[in-house]
């Protein structure tokens, strides 16, 4: 015996009703009100402090290089290596950590070409750099080694020297910082303040700067002659700049 299964159709009344619960859902979805930005803050004060040191410079850069041409790479790359190895020699029989430190440059040949494209010789350089502390003995390479010429001179700060000197002027930026925070935030009626955030920037002044150029730059030193050095000083200088909550 089969049996139907009969489906009764859902009444008006009901449809309705779920209608409007739809309907009133979607108003509210659309009477909700939109999620408010963050009301500015109150009572912030930004504030920037700077303290700047001038600092002798202890460390002395002396740049020497030389050029060689031939017909072919193998004995340019030989005349070179020559070279550099007599200024090597030179060098580190004066060489002493963090006085005299010696070191090879760039090292490179390349091609000559001709009127019409091909290649007509080759012609390559090469660097050595001593840097240090003993700027006399430093200088005194430049009259001692002839196999180079002389390229650049440049002065500037030790790490340890420049590390120092930062210390000693952030504290002095710092408070500098804090002091301002003090007055002003009385200034404007607070009893005290907290920071809200900070940032400590210091700059790159005492790096190496270059020495004037002089007649001798890119030439011979004869006579053993040392390089005259005049070192001056360079600047430090450290920025403390952020935001305080007056209280």
């Amino acid at each position: 015996m089969n049996t139907a299964v009969l489906h009764r159709p859902m009444s008006t009344r009901r449809l309705s009703r779920g209608l409007g619960l739809a309907t009133l859902g979607v108003l509210g979805l659309q009477a909700m009100p939109a999620w408010a930005e963050p009301a500015p803050p109150v009572g912030v004060l930004t504030l920037s402090a700077t303290a700047t040191a001038e600092v002798p410079r202890d460390w002395m850069t002396l740049s020497f290089s030389v050029t060689r041409e031939g017909a072919d790479a193998a004995g340019v790359q030989g005349q070179l290596k020559q070279a550099l190895d007599a200024a090597l020699a030179e060098a580190r029989r004066v060489a002493r950590p963090g006085q005299v430190e010696p070191a090879s440059g760039g090292f490179s040949i390349y091609p000559r070409y001709g009127s019409k494209g091909q290649i007509n010789g080759w012609q390559g350089s090469t660097q050595l750099v001593v840097a240090g502390r003993d700027m006399a003995a430093i200088a005194q390479l430049s009259g001692r080694i002839s196999s180079m010429a002389i390229a650049g001179v440049q002065y500037g700060l030790s790490r340890e020297a420049r590390e120092a000197a930062e210390a000693e002027v952030t504290a002095q930026a710092i408070a500098r910082f804090r002091a301002q925070a003090d007055v002003q935030s009385r200034a404007f009626g607070y009893a005290g303040w907290a920071v809200r955030e900070v940032q400590v920037m210091a700059d790159a002044a005492g790096q190496p700067m270059p020495a004037p150029r002089v007649a001798m730059a890119m030439a011979k030193v004869a006579d053993e002659s040392a390089l005259p050095t005049e070192a001056g000083k360079g600047t430090v200088s450290v920025t403390v700049q952020g935001s305080v909550q007056m209280k």
